[in-house]
């Protein structure tokens, strides 16, 4: 492994049989620990499953603790970032589980980034990294060789690096999205996925019809909730229908809550918050156009670990909820109008549609190397957009530059110099996860406490 001087791990010289796993591991395991106990006490059940799906491989536990990675990245520097691109609105958690497929709120139907947790200011490069070690760790899990590995690393970058070019000098990024029309392969197909969903299918997944009223049906993943945390969740309503822009508003009647259900077992990182799903009435009284809300436990960003007062709290008036809308806002064009913010039992909570319009991407379809390439030149060019999206266009007082043209400018003849840079970063960093991997895994198994 090269040195990248890890902050905790430092870099010794040991050779490759006497590899500096050992110390890291008691490291490791503590993290693990230390993020995740303070939701041990409210959601025991939802860490467990998170412990057993990070058990599952390297890329699964990759995705449950991006707090390491931010740890990690914070003393380690780029040739190619400067004032300007230091300040970047970053998604956070950019890796190929957290680009889907979706209906926006015009009615298009996209392909882009589509979880803004861990949305945060800090260098573009971080997002960059993120998802390249990510494609790393997702293509070997699938078979995919080293060399070819590192090629699919490059694809994603050029693709990144040509787009923001594209972006520069004009406002394209304004209306910029990749649809059916100028995609291909399982990207294409995940879009055309959402032309076949139905509001009606969603609500025969998880609703039934009682005594002439919706209600969500009882099963293991929807969990009722007792009398006064449901009192409490729908007296939040008030606050999260006014977190909404009153231009953005539907009638106070859409906002009607018809029954909640504690949602459990989705996603990797995120388990041991609170999720609640909520429905509500949507746009008439009849029982066929109810809606399903979302509301997740916010949490402080991981990238505040690196960039400590990096996205000033007066940005979303210390409400982490509103980092996130306001992330998921600056960073998607049409977005939900439904997404809002609210506090319940003094803990922050982010609110938005679970819309029926909606695929996940599933990296596993992805079953040789062209259809690697071809799926990371269209996540390139998704996070391309989101960072030009969320400069100065969206908020001049927040992010002052051109973040395309300025990125465009300091890689200008320079794409192989970062290609290469961004390469041997995602192969050293992916072994190193692989590392911390096999210390979990060994914790987990020997039942260690690990929240």
């Amino acid at each position: 492994m090269k040195c990248l001087a890890w902050t905790l791990l430092g870099c010794l010289a040991l050779g490759a049989a006497a590899h500096a796993a050992a110390p890291r591991s008691n490291y490791v395991i503590q993290d693990i620990y230390h993020v995740n106990h303070p939701y041990a006490a409210q959601s025991p059940q939802e860490l467990a499953t998170k412990m057993r799906k990070m058990s599952a491989d390297p890329f699964a536990f990759y995705r449950g603790t991006a707090d390491l990675f931010y740890r990690d990245v914070a003393s380690h520097s780029s040739a190619f970032v400067n004032t300007a691109t230091s300040r970047v609105w970053l998604d956070g958690d950019a890796h190929l589980q957290n680009f889907g497929a979706f209906r926006d709120s015009h009615g298009n139907d996209v392909f882009a980034l589509d979880d803004f947790d861990e949305g945060y200011f800090g260098p573009y490069v971080w997002d960059v990294w993120r998802e390249a070690v990510g494609i790393q760790l997702a293509a070997e899990q699938m078979g995919i060789g080293a060399s070819d590995r590192d090629a699919i690393v490059d694809t994603f970058v050029e693709a990144y690096l040509d787009k923001m070019t594209d972006f520069k000098g004009n406002d394209d990024e304004l209306d910029y999205r990749l649809t059916t029309s100028d995609t291909s392969g399982a990207v294409k197909d995940l879009i055309q996925a959402v032309g076949d969903d139905t509001r009606s299918h969603q609500l025969d997944k998880y609703t039934e019809i009682d005594n002439g009223a919706r209600r969500f049906q009882n099963t293991a993943k929807l969990a009722t909730v007792d009398s006064t945390r449901y009192a409490a969740i729908a007296a939040s309503m008030t606050a999260y229908v006014e977190s909404i822009p009153s231009s953005r508003r539907y009638a106070s009647s859409y906002y009607t809550v018809k029954d909640i259900r504690a949602k459990l077992g989705s996603g990797i990182g995120s388990l041991g918050r609170y999720r609640y799903w909520v429905l509500i009435e949507g746009p008439s009284s009849s029982n066929d156009d109810d809606v399903i809300l979302e509301m997740k436990q916010a949490a402080p960003s991981d990238v505040a670990l690196a960039n400590p007062g990096g996205m000033p709290g007066s940005a979303y008036d210390n409400q982490q909820g509103y980092r996130v809308v306001r992330t998921l806002k600056a960073q998607l064009t049409h977005a939900d109008v439904l997404a809002g913010y609210t506090t319940i039992g003094g803990d922050p909570f982010f609110v938005h549609e679970k819309s029926p319009f909606q695929e996940d991407f599933d990296y596993t379809q992805l079953t040789s190397v062209g259809k690697w390439e071809t799926a990371a030149e269209y996540m390139g060019k998704a996070l391309a957009s989101a960072h030009a999206l969320s400069d100065k266009d969206y908020d001049d007082t927040l992010i002052p530059y051109s973040e395309d043209k300025e990125v465009a400018d300091i890689t200008d003849h320079h794409h192989d110099a970062f290609r290469a840079e961004v390469r041997a970063f995602a192969d050293d960093y992916a072994q190193q996860v692989k590392d911390d991997y096999q210390s979990f895994v060994a914790a987990y198994d020997s039942g260690a406490t690990l929240y």
